[in-house]
């Protein structure tokens, strides 16, 4: 049985639609966005995601995992140097899908795909800032008025 096993079709059979989404995500490790429909990118994003987990596991295994999924070596060596180890303290959302509008020919929904920005997946807490008490300010208006005589 098939309980709660859902893939999306996308309305191609499942070879033309592995091989689109290994086509689609090679292109977004390599240039770092891409533009597509909205339907297309959210697939493509899912793939995109467990792809780099599998990248952040830095060992022969998982390498030849992402190759057997891409079919671009290099692809997946930007993606185990330098996409995977950037996004090391993040655990999840490294993709960003971002709406453009309606396609003129065909009104199909538009958007563009990218790779959220490494730099901002470690958020910092904000820092403790201990009490200082404030020394009493000193008396500056005497002498502002000598200087204006």
């Amino acid at each position: 049985m098939r309980h709660r096993v859902d893939t999306f079709k996308i309305g191609r059979s499942g070879s033309h639609r592995r091989a689109m989404l290994a086509n689609m995500v090679s292109s977004l490790f390599t240039t770092g966005r891409i533009e597509t429909t909205l339907v297309k990118a959210k697939e493509a994003s899912r793939f995109a995601e467990r792809l780099i987990t599998i990248g952040k596991k830095q060992d022969l295994h998982h390498r030849r995992l992402a190759v057997s999924r891409l079919r671009d070596k290099t692809a997946v060596r930007k993606l185990f140097a330098e996409i995977a180890p950037s996004y090391e303290g993040r655990q999840g959302g490294y993709t960003r899908i971002v709406k453009l509008g309606k396609r003129r020919g065909d009104a199909a929904e538009m958007c563009v795909l990218m790779m959220v920005e490494a730099a901002e997946a470690p958020k910092a807490a904000a820092p403790v800032v201990e009490d200082v008490k404030a020394e009493p300010a000193k008396a500056e208006a005497p002498a502002v008025a000598e200087e204006a005589k």
